[in-house]
């Protein structure tokens, strides 16, 4: 497994948001979070990105325990993630964004390799925009861009620094049908490179691209398994679904 939470809870004053919580992920694997508002999702991924620390339970990545590590650590060790709203650059250029993502994992201290380093730099970012299906918009502003456009820039950032596990907050949060169809093909292109924990309200995109989902209700785990079984459990109906399936 990549990712194992065992018996996590997070409290906030008395408010009990995460209880007891164990769950994991396998590598190659794309497994989605899904519940209804305030069920603690946002407060999950805080977790284990390393915004919050859990006041009890393990969080064990690659074989590690990393309870209290900080996100910059965590993207040091192969763990990256996209946020609910919009994370990016606006007054720099769509190209910027990305170059600037990927000087951040670039080592050298010696400075004949510099040139050399970044033109490697140069030819990544320009893959990566390729990837994620805006090369053609790469001297813009970044706040110029369309809002789905914006969302899958910030996929491109997160994806620079090559994690081994990618977390991706509401991905199509603000999209209209034609992004967010768009934000699955984009999903599906990259889901054999990176291991992928969601949280998504979309269900057409959770059911399409998830090999696993997790629901999540109250802090608790209520049921996880492959989609077409989550689909017809009536407990997920009755607390969150109903007849959106």
């Amino acid at each position: 497994m990549i990712l194992e939470l065992k018996g996590v809870t997070k409290k906030f004053g008395k408010i009990l948001v995460i209880n007891n919580f164990s769950f994991d992920v396998a590598k190659g694997q794309v497994k989605s979070v899904i519940g209804p508002n305030g069920a603690g999702k946002t407060t999950l991924f805080n977790i284990i990105s390393g915004a919050y620390s859990p006041d009890s339970g393990k969080i064990i990545f690659n074989g590690n325990v990393i309870n209290g590590l900080l996100p910059n650590k965590l993207c040091r060790l192969g763990l990256s993630r996209s946020f609910q709203i919009t994370n990016i650059f606006q007054k720099m250029t769509v190209f910027e964004n990305i170059r600037i993502a990927l000087q951040g994992c670039l080592r050298t201290k010696n400075v004949f390799q510099w040139d050399q380093k970044t033109r490697l730099l140069e030819d990544k970012a320009q893959d990566m925009l390729e990837l994620i299906g805006i090369w053609d918009k790469q001297k813009e502003f970044a706040g110029n861009l369309s809002h789905g456009d914006q969302r899958h820039l910030e996929i491109g950032i997160a994806l620079a620094s090559n994690p081994s596990l990618l977390l991706l907050d509401e991905p199509t949060a603000g999209m209209n049908i034609r992004e967010s169809l768009e934000t699955i093909k984009l999903i599906n292109k990259f889901r054999e490179k990176v291991t992928m924990l969601i949280i998504e309200h979309d269900m057409k995109l959770v059911l399409e691209v998830s090999d696993e989902i997790a629901v999540l209700q109250n802090g608790e785990l209520l049921c996880e398994g492959p989609p077409e079984t989550i689909r017809k459990d009536k407990r997920v109906q009755d607390a969150y679904l109903g007849e959106e399936l």
